[in-house]
């Protein structure tokens, strides 16, 4: 029954009421040893307190470097992507889209890694030197349309 729940014998202990007097167990200096910061009242220090020493937080660069605010974020696809996916062939950028091989609205760059066989003529916002020269020894293209 419920009223005759009990815990383990021995598996509930009283905690230490240290600094209760000397024959309590805990007394004199109450486990905080002797003298120094530790031992005061009102020891607490603030998060990331390093002893006086600068801390880590204010040892950092104030500012995180620069970005451009006219950056162009592309949407890459590489050419072992191209090979995968798609059957050789003419694509622009919305076909690329149907296609699933992009899916956000940012301008697509294609890069040269992995190898093309099929023979493909892309229409895209940027390509890599090596993309386009990877391309045109399949026999294919690489034409960029300036956004």
């Amino acid at each position: 029954m419920l009223h005759t729940l009990a815990p383990a014998p021995g598996s509930r202990r009283n905690r230490k009421r240290v600094a209760r007097g000397s024959s309590a167990g805990g007394g004199t200096t109450g486990g905080r040893g002797y003298k120094g910061q530790q031992s005061r009242v009102g020891k607490g220090r603030k998060f990331g307190f390093e002893g006086g020493q600068t801390p880590l937080l204010r040892r950092q660069p104030k500012l995180g470097g620069f970005r451009s605010p006219r950056r162009t974020t592309y949407e890459i696809i590489t050419l072992e992507v191209l090979e995968a996916k798609l059957d050789a062939g003419s694509y622009d950028v919305a076909a690329l889209r149907q296609a699933r091989v992009v899916r956000t609205k940012n301008p697509v760059k294609v890069l040269a890694r992995g190898e093309v066989k099929k023979k493909f003529t892309l229409t895209v916002d940027a390509a890599s030197k090596g993309a386009i020269e990877a391309m045109k020894k399949a026999g294919g293209s690489i034409q960029l349309s300036h956004c």
